[in-house]
Order: structure tokens, then sequence, then C-alpha cells
């Protein structure tokens, strides 16, 4: 097997660099330093400051999602010795994050994971956040080819890049593998999807290149900025687009307005695509980029598994929920013999425990590769065909073989106000008690359990509400001074592999939040009551509209009376004092 420095390092650890954390903490604490300046700094080291007084969240960077045995066991280790809650959460941005930790014991967080080639440089500050991607890429039948080296070299090139480090907003960008467009290329500010090309009798590679996509409180798709870009001038034309980005002083002006999106949708396509052109003129674009240098090289199939002699042999009381893990969980790869397994994991948390224990299994039956994904789960990759139900009965004995990944109790969060300064309710509660309330349904009709819910606890939209076929962000109600934990919906939303993305539409609701998972039961009854034969929910909705959904919950938006017997509309999802709306300031644009 290839060493950890080989080929799971992609952003370089720098030791300095987090020494230089722990001199700037200190003095901070000891009341040396500029709390603003201060704040500037930790963020640029993926420290974030929480509603919680004194604590920090650390985002950790898993660029493309990639992780190894051994990253995973120093993610055991920070959850079990410096995670009060003892777990850590998988983003909708595929990195890992921890919550609640004191400043004082974040150098020693930052130099366990860096001793395993984990960093959270720049994961947090108006900077080239985490770059994700596919997490099937270099496994899948329809690529044209494997994203993952250029996607390493991308974020090579742009850590700790000074043109970066202070730009009007954060930015983000993704790799998908194929058309089928799995990493959501619209809703980023730079989207690639790989291209090959006959170039003067030549095959060349390159990528289809689209720009100003974003969610938040004013959604917006990417547009294209070219159908083709070889791979040796990719880096170029990104910085382009960057240029123009951090030049535009416009959008410094406005934090809220801040984003590229902003920018891109002002001028239009067109006009954009000839900004970039026109920068491209300008003497820096004469300058090499040695790509070769950047390139994240890791061949994973040099390391790939021997084929058992004889495949697992399923026990017959497994083989009904066996076959299903293997249609909802389970992809082929395009290496013959080889599957990639998504083990589905609940909110998106990991105990020190299932860490340890995937580390294990990616040894045990596969190649040490595994892929954190934008729905919160994690896909364990090059395990051979015949090991899988193997794999399954020890993910089953962990909490992580449900076979319903990317169906209907697969709800997708947020923290929310668990930890967050601008969560308004509690998007984690809510999101365990609509699985378990849909669990309790037995959805068996295979297009209901097609439906994605997802969920912020902001309008923020960390929880990607607006590409949720249900979606829910956070809000509150009042009685006369009482107030109430609540959700606005929307409808409509599309997200799923393999159909066009899209954004949903904000429904006349507003329903307190205990009595968000009856509000599910009845979208998903008026839908399978309502539709035509084989017609999927947003076909559904298209065709519909969204009268029948709100009329279907008219009862449930009805502000409660305070009383005894109402107390608990009162009281948010998990927790046990009455709903206060408590709302800071965060720190993404500071």
């Amino acid at each position: 097997m290839t060493t950890i420095e080989q080929r799971a390092a992609v952003i370089p650890i720098l030791g300095d660099e987090l020494t230089d954390f722990r001199t700037e903490a200190g003095e901070f604490l000891d009341g040396k330093r500029d709390e603003v300046k201060f704040i500037g700094f930790r963020l640029k080291q993926g420290v974030y400051g929480q509603r919680q007084p004194a604590r920090q969240m650390v985002r950790v960077k898993l660029p493309f999602g990639g992780v190894s045995p051994e990253q995973l066991e120093a993610l055991a280790d920070v959850a079990e010795q410096y995670a009060p809650l003892k777990k850590g959460h998988i983003t909708t941005r595929q990195n890992i994050q921890y919550h609640h930790i004191p400043l004082r014991e974040m150098y020693d967080v930052l130099r366990r994971l860096g001793d395993a080639g984990l960093s959270s440089r720049e994961a947090c500050g108006n900077v080239v956040r985490n770059v994700t991607g596919d997490p099937w890429a270099g496994v899948r039948d329809d690529e044209a080819f494997d994203l993952t080296p250029y996607a390493g070299a991308f974020v090579r090139y742009w850590v700790r890049n000074p043109l970066t480090q202070a730009l009007p907003r954060k930015f983000k960008v993704t790799f998908s593998a194929s058309d089928d467009d799995a990493a959501m290329t619209a809703i980023h500010d730079i989207g690639f999807i790989p291209r090959v090309r006959e170039i003067d009798g030549k095959q060349v590679r390159g990528f289809k290149m689209v720009v100003g996509g974003g969610l938040s409180t004013m959604p917006k798709d990417a547009v294209l900025i070219t159908e083709f870009v070889a791979v040796d001038e990719f880096l170029k034309y990104s910085e382009a687009v960057l240029r123009l980005f951090h030049a535009a002083d416009e959008l410094r002006v406005n934090i809220l307005k801040a984003r590229l999106k902003f920018l891109v949708h002002r001028v239009g396509a067109d006009e954009f695509r000839r900004m970039v052109e026109e920068e491209l003129k300008g003497d820096w674009a004469s300058k090499t980029y040695d790509l070769e240098s950047l390139l994240f090289v890791d061949d994973e199939e040099a390391d790939a598994p021997a084929q058992p002699e004889r495949p697992d042999e399923v026990a017959p009381e497994d083989r009904a929920a066996f076959e299903r893990f293997i249609e909802v969980n389970v992809r082929k790869q395009k290496q013959a013999g080889y599957a990639a397994v998504t083990a589905k994991v609940r909110q998106g948390d990991l105990s020190p425990q299932q860490f340890r224990e995937l580390a294990r299994l990616l040894r045990k039956y596969g190649n040490g590769r595994a892929r954190t994904t934008q729905d919160q789960n994690l896909v364990l990759r090059w395990i051979p065909e015949g090991r899988v139900y193997s794999l399954w009965k020890e993910l089953q004995a962990l909490g992580l073989g449900d076979g319903d990944a990317t169906e209907i109790t697969d709800v997708v969060s947020c923290p929310g106000t668990d930890s967050c300064k601008l969560g308004i309710t509690s998007s984690m509660g809510v999101n365990r008690a609509i699985q378990q309330h849909v669990q309790s349904l037995e959805i068996q009709d295979p297009l209901a359990r097609q439906i994605l819910i997802n969920i912020s606890g902001c309008p923020n939209s960390c929880g990607q509400h607006h590409i949720g076929n249900i979606g829910f962000h956070g809000a509150s109600m009042k009685n006369d001074d009482r107030q109430i934990p609540a959700y606005n919906v929307f409808l409509g939303g599309q997200r799923r592999e393999g159909q066009p993305l899209r954004m949903g539409t904000l429904a006349k609701l507003r329903i307190p939040a205990k009595r968000v998972p009856v509000a599910v039961e009845r979208f998903v009854g008026v839908y399978q009551a309502e539709r035509q034969d084989g017609e999927p929910f947003n076909d559904f909705f298209d065709r519909v509209g969204v009268a029948p959904f709100e009329a279907a919950v008219k009862d449930l938006t009805l502000t409660p009376e305070f009383s005894t017997d109402n107390l608990q509309e009162f009281i948010d999802w998990e927790r046990e004092g009455l709903y206060v709306l408590e709302r800071g300031e965060g720190e993404c644009a500071i």
C-alpha cells in the first residue's frame, strides 16, 4: 500500500502555520490581540465561532470528499478526545465539523489532524473553500476521465494563494465526473465537468466550466462560461474568474450581496464571458502553470484488493434486506468485479467508534479509499462484489447499513441552533423527528420513497433546503408575546443525481416546528393520492402547483394558543426551555 504522504495529503500541512495559530490564540485569550483581527486569522485556519460563548467549531477540509483509514482514525481521536458531543459531522460540502471545542485546545486538534494529512486551512472565511467533487469519480462508467488529479491540482494551486486571502466573500468550487452532475455544479461559484475533444488529431482532456451559482437567501443557477477549456488552461481560466471577483469592489459594499453570483447575473452570461476573455489578455496570463507538479496522483487500482476465491453466501433471512441495500446503496464500478458501497450516516454524525470501524472496514474489504458525499453519507470504494454482503453485515452492526441512502428517510440538514450563531431552529432535532415519523409510515411506494427532504436552520441554506423535493428553513411565529419555532416550506426542488438540478418554490406556509413531521406525511399523502401512474413528485408538483399542498396542511399553520395542553409547541425539538429566537452575527463574511 502507498503511504499517507503519497496519496492522502492533498493540502500541504505547514507546522509553522499551526505553531503560529497556537501563539496567536494564546495571546488573544490573554487579551493581547484585537478580536476582529484575530477572528479573521482563525477563520483562515478553519476555526469558527459558535453561538455558545468561548466555544469553537473546527471545519476539516476533505478535498473532493477523499478520506483514508489513517485519517478516519485521526478524526475518531478528535471526536473522542476534544469534541464534547463525541461526534464528527459530515457537511453538505463534504467537510467534517466538530463543535463546542475550547480555543485553548484547538492547536492540539489541528496538530492531530495535520499528522494524518488533514487540513482545516481556509475552510472558513472569504477564501476558496473546500473543493468538492463527485464521490464516484474515477470509478463510474460514464465519465470522460478521472477528474481527481485535477481537482487536487485546483486545491493545491489556490490554498494559501495571495490572490484569494481577502475575496469579497467565500468562493465554492466543485467537480462533477459526468453530465449526471452528482456534485451539483449549478449551485457553485465555479463548476467543472470533464470533456474530451479531438484537436489536431489528438484526444485532449478538458472541462465544461460554469460560474455564478449559489443558494442562500437569493439562489441563482450557474451560467456557462465555456463548453471546453483544456486541462492545461483550466487553472488560468479559473484565475481570470477569481481576479474579476477579487477586483469587484462594488461587491464589498454589501456583504449580503458580495458573492460572485451577484456580479455574474447583474452583467449577464455573455458580458461575463467577455470580461473573462478580456482579463485573459492581461500580463499575468503569460505566466506558466506547472500543472504536473500540482496533480494529485493516486493509483487506486494498484491497491485494489484481490477478488475472493469464494463469494459471500447470503443468509436466506437476509436476502430481501440485502437485495434492497444492493439496489439503493451499491453501485458497480467501471472496473469489473468491484463496487462502491454507500454507508448511510444518519444526520451526517459519526461517533469515534464508527470512525475507527470504518477505517478497519476499508482496510479489510477495500483499498483504503472512501469519500464523503454532499448528502452527508460515506462511499467505500473498491469493494470486491463478492464481499459486499460481509461488509453490509458489519455496517449494519455499526448503525451504518440502512438500505435507504438518498431516499425519503435519508434527511439532510445543517446543525442549526445546536451550534450556529445564525441558526433559528433545531434543524437536527426536526431531522430526527421527520426520519422517525416517516420510517413509522413504512412507505413501500418506490416513487414516494424517491422524495428527498432538506432542512436548514435558517434561510442561508447550509442544509440546501432549496433543492430538496421538500425543503424547510427555520423561522419563527408569535402568539402575543410568546415565540414559536417554525419552518417555511419549499416544494419541487431537485438534487437527485441524473436529474436537472432546480430550486424549489416557496409555499405560502409557515408551520410550527413540532407539526413538521405530520406536514411531511400529508405532503406525501397528497402526492400518492392524486398523482398519475408513474408520475414523479416534481412532475406532479408542476402539474398541480402548490395549492393542494397548502390546502392539505392549512390547519397545521394555525398559530397555537399558549396553554398547558399546547406547551410543547413552544419548545423546539430536543430542547427543554421555552423557545426564544436568538440569532447572532455569523462570521462567514468577516
